[in-house]
């Protein structure tokens, strides 16, 4: 078979379904096949489906389900007290029966999977006062095809840069007869102060071979960088003898933000192969707009800090991008003669071998909303006038989705520009129009009403009935307001965040979160904000240095501390590919564990809470996720959206959880982190749990 991603299909019969179960396992997973039972990727695919074939758990059995082992990585701020706070996000990856995932300080580790024992730990030893977040969501794996290949001296790189003078000091030392022996598999990890490390999936080593001592610097040709600016978050990907990432740029600094840089590195040697700087094509060197000598890249262009998704079988690359630099502010993304943000807020195709673009499709224009293409590019196949038609889906914060053809980037169902409301910030522009899709509609409302306020209390409803009725409030794409709140809606948090779609291969179906939470934005002169940016009480200002502005951004929320808005604040969908219809939405989370007070209740119902994190789908029926902001996985029907399995959790799980089969017992496991998020106030912990049903 091609060795693609998965292919949408209608509802299949029952022995359709079961003929689907045994043919997954064919499919591939970058270059190597993926077994049933195997998830060796982040998203399992590379195409990001997070659908497991596996029918052992069941909507029957799953209340059965116990824990199997937790696993603790001791991460803390008592471990590393100079640390910045770290959330727990990681979905191990799995191979040879071991599992592989990272923590928020950046270390990795190895555990086998059907125990949790503990194989090792690598310390990547970041400098704490270099970094800017304590987030790693996963980690990528490579096996080397060609032990013989190792030797540098074997091929040229395309690129002047090498992985020697890219290294960072600081490596975790290691003998002389480890040095010598080759990483045959090895783990790739981000670290949170800007470097990509190299790990001997066998020993837990750094790879000696790669870069300096196992490390290469990603900041190398990116000009000045000062503290907390750079740091990869989610994991690279892999293609033949390639790693390729995105990192995550610190927003909202100044207009000279670190550049957006996509690069590819020698999975052996750490050698630079190529590098895509997401500036338009014919823009000026960055020395020929004032860039001193060594910086490679532009700095202001857009950031890819999400999930990366790979087609290998036409060798492409999908990269979703973030917002340029600020995310409230456009005027001087323009201030050199061309956009520095003409890839912004694009879903962009590249050729994994060589990183030229092959095309790029915008989701929002000149985005003052920080509307960050945050989701994976979901690749399957759509079927369109009788025939199969290779795709990319794409969720958006606007709760948008956009299905664009795999290969030419066209949208394969209408896309139309509409008009939107225009900014009166002087010196500022705002895009006419904006794109909004046809099919499926939009997930999200487009528009917040005085009518619409809620709260706990009349009082709490009427104080925010009089914010709502004194922003400026044009529906979506509102731009942020001068001098006074507007309001925004969908918010920055989404629509649809990292968490991305899961899709349901069994009934053609779309799995996703939703989050419903209003914002305010507004942009007052700088000499009008006190120097210690306090404001208002409460207020969430940022100066924005390079322009004559501050921002104000914060959550819509009453006197009492709740959304001003009706509750669900958060949900979880079906979307059907074949009607664009939802299926069902159910509210999703209880803020029982996050609301002061309310603790002590314990029948508070469910309202549905923002949630940080996505599902997997199972054969058998099943969707699995933690993702909200109280302290449960649950498990759904994936045809019903009934909730079927809970299990309280020791932390908060705001991650993506992963399944499996074992590969010495046959049992199928369900595996997610459990250490909480530092930034949704969740509870912090540090386990890895394991979910299966009883042995006989």
């Amino acid at each position: 078979m091609n060795a693609g991603p998965r292919r949408a299909r209608r509802r299949p019969s029952p022995v359709a379904a079961a003929c689907l179960v045994l043919l997954a396992g064919s499919v591939a997973a970058g270059d190597r096949p993926v077994s049933a039972g195997d998830w060796p990727v982040w998203g399992r695919d590379p195409g990001g489906s997070r659908f497991a074939p596996l029918t052992q758990i069941t909507p029957e059995n799953v209340e059965q389900l116990e824990v199997a082992w937790e696993y603790h990585t001791g991460d803390s701020n008592e471990l590393r007290p100079e640390a910045v706070t770290t959330a727990f996000q990681a979905t191990p990856v799995l191979h040879d029966n071991t599992l592989y995932f990272c923590s928020g300080l950046s270390r990795a580790f190895a555990v086998d999977a059907e125990t949790g024992e503990q194989r090792w730990v690598f310390d990547s030893e970041p400098v704490m006062e270099d970094s800017m977040t304590g987030r790693c969501r996963g980690v990528a794996l490579w096996h080397d095809s060609d032990p013989a290949a190792g030797d540098p001296a074997a091929g040229d790189s395309v690129a002047s840069d090498s992985a020697a003078s890219d290294s960072a000091a600081g490596a975790p030392a290691t003998d002389e007869s480890a040095a010598a022996e080759p990483c045959l598999s090895r783990v790739f990890m981000g670290t949170l102060d800007g470097r990509l490390a190299a790990i001997d999936a066998a020993t837990g080593r750094a790879c000696q071979d790669f870069g300096d001592g196992g490390f290469v610097n990603l900041r190398r040709g990116m000009g000045e960088i000062v503290a907390n600016e750079v740091a990869m978050t989610s994991p690279a990907v892999v293609v033949g003898d390639l790693v390729i990432q995105g990192a995550m740029v610190r927003d909202n600094r100044g207009i000279d933000s670190p550049p957006g840089v996509i690069r590819a590195w020698d999975a052996r040697t750490g050698e630079l192969r190529w590098a895509f700087d997401p500036v338009p094509p014919g823009a000026p060197s960055p020395q020929a707009v004032g860039a001193p000598e060594g910086q490679r890249y532009h700095r202001g262009t857009p950031n890819a800090w999400s999930l990366l998704s790979v087609d290998p079988g036409r060798g492409l690359v999908f990269v979703p991008f973030g917002s340029p630099g600020l995310d409230y502010l456009g005027a001087h993304r323009r201030r050199h003669g061309f956009d520095l943000g003409y890839y912004a807020n694009a879903v962009v195709a590249l050729r994994a071998a060589t990183g030229e673009v092959v095309w790029h499709f915008r989701a929002v224009h000149n985005d003052l909303w920080d509307y960050d293409i945050a989701s994976q590019p979901l690749l399957i196949d759509i079927e369109r006038d009788g025939r199969q038609v290779p795709a990319v889906v794409q969720p958006t914060k606007m709760g948008h989705l956009f299905i664009l053809h795999r290969e030419t980037g066209e949208p394969l169902y209408p896309v139309e520009e509409r008009p939107v409301p225009q900014t009166n910030v002087p010196g500022e522009h705002t895009s006419p129009t904006q794109p909004f899709p046809t099919f499926p509609p939009p997930l999200h409302p487009h528009r917040l009403t005085v009518e619409d306020a809620w709260g706990l209390t009349p009082w709490d409803r009427g104080a925010c009935r009089d914010l709502i009725a004194n922003a400026r409030n044009e529906g979506i794409f509102t731009p942020p307001g001068w001098r006074r709140y507007s309001l925004q809606y969908p918010g920055t948090a989404g629509g649809q965040n990292w968490g991305g779609a899961a899709f349901d291969a069994a009934h053609n179906t779309l799995i996703m979160t939703q989050t419903y939470m209003p914002m305010v934005n507004k942009i007052v002169p700088a000499d009008e904000v006190s120097t210690d940016l306090t404001g208002d009480t409460g207020s969430r200002y940022t100066r924005d240095n390079g322009t004559p502005y501050d921002v104000y951004h914060e959550a819509l929320m009453s006197p009492l501390g709740m959304p001003c808005i009706k509750p669900p604040w958060g949900t979880l969908m079906a979307l059907s590919l074949d009607s664009g219809e939802k299926l069902w939405e159910v509210p999703f989370g209880t803020p029982r564990d996050m609301v002061p007070g309310l603790s002590w209740f314990p029948f508070w119902p469910n309202l549905g809470m923002p949630s940080a994190g996505g599902a997997v789908v199972t054969a058998s029926g099943l969707v699995f996720i933690g993702a909200s902001m109280d302290n449960y996985i649950r498990a759904f029907g994936a045809t019903s959206g009934e909730e079927l399995w809970r299990a309280r959790l020791p932390a908060g799980g705001q991650a993506t959880p992963m399944t499996y089969r074992g590969a010495r017992s046959g049992r199928q496991f369900v595996v997610i982190a459990a250490g909480g998020h530092a930034f949704m106030r969740t509870d912090q912990g540090d386990s890895l749990l394991a979910y299966s049903l009883p042995v006989n």
